[in-house]
């Protein structure tokens, strides 16, 4: 291997994923020599006596492959943290006797798939120090060439991929500015959250019963396979003291404004509602207690401003999030909703809002198919902006300790940040922290404990959740 120190680790991953096609990875290597940067969860539950009661269902590879293409890489949101994603082809079984599953609910289940993550940085630090390839293209070897064991191009040999030789972030990376991007994302989560709840055990696709089949058989309404996990031990201090799991330090990185402090800061629709709003029948004037948004499928309901006591103190969150509220209930017409969902593409949901304000009948099943595709698209939005534009920053600042050059500015600390912009909120563990202001965001950077499962290999029989 060349030691080439203008490489860095992010761009091998980028190379990896532009040219993932060309690319086969060992994985029995890999499963045979990883670490497990978390707790090892199990599939099953615990009854209240701490027996696992184990699935019905289990899942059996339909291949016994020894290489398998990367599905993607991806970054963490608040640590400098990279997963390799890798996804394989398995059938359902019953757990007693084997027996395939091959219909639910109507559908044939011949093509479900395991998704599974294996750590490639952990915290700031390579967790794979090594990737065992093959690479079926001249082209994508020569720009692999400096970082691996041999230069000479041969589509039948295995290559070492030897991630702990090269450098994980350089200087010269430019990074693109994030002034604006805090105020996209907590839009977008407040939107996405409210139509979350709308559709909280409904499906555009699915009925009722077909939804509880596919529930009994741990299958998801995107049809995705979705068993229950537990923890492997019943008793984290037993656990601690045999050594099974331990204490790590993790370091979170956060992007915020010089009101709020993080994406972490903002209520569950459904708790907003109750908060803030009183929820009631236009007809009859009867007053819900217990207000969620999926009553807001009842044509009689209608809202209005809780009247507050003075007791009750109205932060810069309830602020951001009584406008997005009031603009996507019709209680007042800013245009923030329709403008955001109109930006991700989002028109069918836009339009009904609009017709919403003139009182037009809507069915349920258009209104659905409507949210679904609005709940998409705005988390599509979101995750670009994360992959694109934070996470790589939470990144280099979670290896490096601090911004890069061009954004770095002095170091404060939560006393002195709150001074400075008194609106702000900390938990705990932020107070702890180091803060910079970048333009009109706010960057944290704070330690957090965080347990981890101590074994030092994986079977390659069992899949990663």
């Amino acid at each position: 291997m060349t030691n080439n120190a203008q490489i860095s680790l992010l761009k091998v991953i980028e190379i990896l994923t532009a040219n993932k096609n060309h690319i086969i990875i060992n994985i029995k290597h890999l499963q045979e020599n990883y670490q497990r940067t978390g707790i090892k969860r199990i599939h099953g539950v615990r009854d209240s006596n701490g027996e696992l009661i184990q699935p019905w269902l289990r899942t059996e590879y339909i291949d016994n492959a020894e290489y398998i293409r990367i599905n993607k890489f991806e970054f963490n949101r608040h640590i400098a943290t990279i997963n390799m994603l890798v996804k394989r082809q398995v059938k359902l079984v019953k757990s007693e006797d084997k027996t395939p599953i091959l219909e639910v609910a109507g559908l044939l289940v011949n093509d479900l798939h395991t998704f599974n993550n294996y750590t490639i940085v952990s915290n700031g630090k390579i967790n794979i120090p090594c990737l065992k390839i093959k690479i079926s293209s001249k082209k994508v070897l020569e720009l692999l060439k400096d970082v691996l064991d041999t230069a000479e191009f041969d589509f039948h040999r295995e290559y070492t991929l030897q991630l702990d030789k090269i450098p994980l972030v350089t200087e010269d990376i430019q990074y693109p500015a994030i002034d604006g991007l805090f105020d996209e994302l907590a839009k977008a989560k407040v939107i996405s959250s409210i139509i979350a709840a709308h559709l909280k055990g409904e499906s555009e696709i699915f009925v009722e019963p077909q939804l509880d089949e596919l529930k009994n058989h741990y299958i998801s309404s995107n049809v995705y396979l979705n068993f229950p996990t537990t923890n492997e031990y019943t008793s984290r201090q037993a656990a601690l003291a045999d050594g099974t799991i331990d204490l790590q330090t993790i370091y979170h990185i956060d992007i915020g404004s010089k009101d709020i402090l993080n994406l972490s800061k903002f209520y569950s629709a459904n708790k907003f509602l109750d908060k803030m709003y009183r929820v009631y029948d236009k007809y009859t004037g009867e007053i819900f207690t217990k207000p969620n948004f999926k009553m807001a499928f009842d044509n009689n309901l209608a809202f209005r401003h809780k009247l507050l006591s003075s007791r009750v103190k109205i932060t810069k969150v309830d602020e951001f999030m009584k406008v997005i509220f009031d603009d996507f209930l019709g209680i007042e017409n800013y245009g923030i909703v329709v403008a955001m969902l109109s930006k991700v593409g989002a028109s069918s949901l836009a339009q009904l809002l609009q017709d919403k304000f003139f009182n037009h009948n809507l069915s349920k099943e258009t209104v659905v198919a409507a949210l679904a595709d609005a709940k998409t698209k705005l988390e599509q939005y979101a995750d670009k902006i994360f992959q694109e534009n934070i996470s790589p920053l939470v990144f280099y600042i979670g290896v490096v300790g601090m911004p890069p050059e061009k954004m770095s500015t002095p170091v404060m600390n939560a006393i002195d940040l709150a001074k400075k912009y008194p609106d702000l909120q900390f938990s705990k563990y932020e107070k702890a922290g180091q803060f910079f202001v970048v333009g009109d965001s706010v960057i944290s950077i704070y330690a957090q404990p965080a347990y981890y499962s101590k074994q030092t290999s994986i079977d390659p029989k069992i899949p990663l959740y």
